[in-house]
């Protein structure tokens, strides 16, 4: 269904890469799947996919683009979110919206497509150190432009790492646990019926401060 979304929006030309890297994207997949990330080449995935070399690197940088460059098309995203928020609304308010839209949507960025690519693609991620560490890099990368956006506006750059780290923390936490459990095989509209619940939880945990909770008795 998303795939479908994005290729009604646009034209000839550019659905026609959209597939191109979709193929490719696949054609790597299948093979990392059979021997691992490190074992093979993009001359390999060219040759599977039955394209020239110089056909992979016009549409992927490094062989890890093939596999990371879904999650980084995301890097923005939050940033974004929280610079154009409207008056009123506060950096935690706009995260949880983000993010609760994104469940509505079943936005596979945060893990709630089960389709088998996408499935395949987290799969590798988490079981690959090169691709989990530069995923890390990106998640890392997100939380300082929020940081950045609130800092510019409140002239209080530790306090807003201080506050970035907090949501993008839990949003974080949140996406590991929807992962988590597509990994084991459940379905994204179960895992999504409870994803919103959860969200709500955790981000009012954060908007109204730890205070007393897991207080030792």
């Amino acid at each position: 269904m998303a795939n479908e979304v994005a290729l009604a929006g646009m034209g000839l030309r550019e659905r026609k890469k959209f597939q191109t890297r979709r193929r490719l994207m696949a054609v790597a997949m299948e093979l990392f799947g059979e021997r691992g990330f490190d074992k093979v080449s993009v001359a390999e995935i060219a040759e599977a996919a039955e394209v020239s070399k110089m056909t992979v690197f016009n549409h992927f940088a490094t062989k890890e683009d093939l596999v990371l460059r879904p999650v980084e098309e995301h890097i923005f995203d939050v940033a974004q979110v929280v610079r154009e928020r409207p008056p009123g609304e506060s950096a935690v308010a706009a995260v949880r919206r983000q993010y609760l839209r994104s469940v509505e949507e079943r936005d596979p960025s945060i893990g709630l497509d089960d389709e088998p690519l996408v499935v395949q693609l987290t799969r590798l991620i988490m079981e690959t150190p090169v691709l989990l560490t530069r995923a890390h890099a990106a998640l890392v990368h997100s939380s300082e432009l929020v940081a950045e956006v609130l800092a510019e506006e409140t002239g209080d750059l530790v306090m807003a790492q201080v506050a970035a780290a907090q949501v993008m923390g839990t949003r974080a936490t949140l996406v590991r646990e929807n992962h988590r459990r597509l990994l084991r095989g459940d379905p994204a509209e179960e895992i999504a019926r409870d994803a919103a619940q959860l969200a709500v939880r955790a981000f009012d945990l954060v908007e109204h401060g730890l205070g007393d909770y897991a207080t030792k008795a």
